[in-house]
């Protein structure tokens, strides 16, 4: 489900499932999730990129396994899986840069809030369709969103789910950089390769002063989600939603 590939101190996450536009199941959570965890453990890592295959980033949730588990279909893996994966992001103490390569839907946008650099193709489009969706926003989006994009902006991305495009995504200060075409990964390696030769006791309480302000409001914002998402899924709205996603697709 992932590729990892190691060099010059900085860890390469590669979301492999191209022909699902590398939307998250249960065996990729737990895959991303142990490639961050072992990589925050491992001395010589002192830097982490996340990228895709393909021409997406990321699709977000697998809609399929999303769609069985609102019919009622048991599934523990996604119910430990999605907090293990928020928990290994927000936790990290090294550096977490993203290549945002191709499109990113749902969770291929909200985790690049807890992301430390994001650079992105100058072709690459975001989306939050959670409203579409009939569900509410995840990974602590509610609250990282509005705190750095601003109400209106959060708005735009989270209640309408427009489009947002490469250029949009830096000016409203969700990425660093737009990309020439082709070059992003690259670029966002050099990057991570500069972060992992300063010292890296420095580099890593630099991270831990500038997230400990906000950690507790995200621990907060993620138990609000939660609570929602347990009463949304499932419901009439919901389940008519993601049909009308899967015919889409078809």
């Amino acid at each position: 489900m992932i590729e990892i590939t190691d060099s010059d101190g900085v860890r390469v996450i590669t979301f492999n499932r191209p022909e699902a536009r590398n939307a998250f199941n249960v065996a990729m959570y737990r895959e991303v999730t142990d490639a961050i965890d072992a990589a925050g453990a491992t001395d010589e890592l002192r830097a982490l990129v996340l990228t895709g295959r393909g021409s997406a980033f990321s699709a977000g949730q697998d809609l399929g396994e999303m769609a069985r588990i609102a019919a009622g279909e048991p599934n523990d893996g996604i119910a430990g899986g999605f907090p293990a994966l928020i928990d290994a992001l927000a936790g990290c103490p090294k550096p977490i840069l993203a290549a945002v390569n191709g499109v990113g839907v749902g969770l291929g946008l909200t985790l690049l809030a807890h992301c430390d650099v994001v650079l992105i193709d100058e072709t690459a489009r975001l989306r939050a369709p959670f409203a579409e969706l009939g569900v509410p926003p995840e990974a602590g989006s509610s609250y990282l969103l509005p705190a750095r994009l601003g109400w209106q902006q959060a708005a735009r991305v989270l209640l309408c789910a427009d489009w947002i495009s490469a250029k949009e995504a830096v000016d409203a200060g969700i990425a660093l950089r737009a990309c020439a075409e082709g070059t992003v990964l690259d670029e966002t390696i050099e990057v991570a390769r500069r972060l992992a030769g300063y010292p890296p006791e420095a580099v890593q309480e630099i991270k831990r002063l500038m997230r400990a302000p906000e950690r507790s409001a995200v621990d907060d914002a993620l138990r609000r989600e939660n609570d929602a998402f347990s009463r949304l899924l499932g419901s009439a709205a919901n389940q008519q939603a993601l049909a009308r996603f899967a015919t889409r697709r078809k």
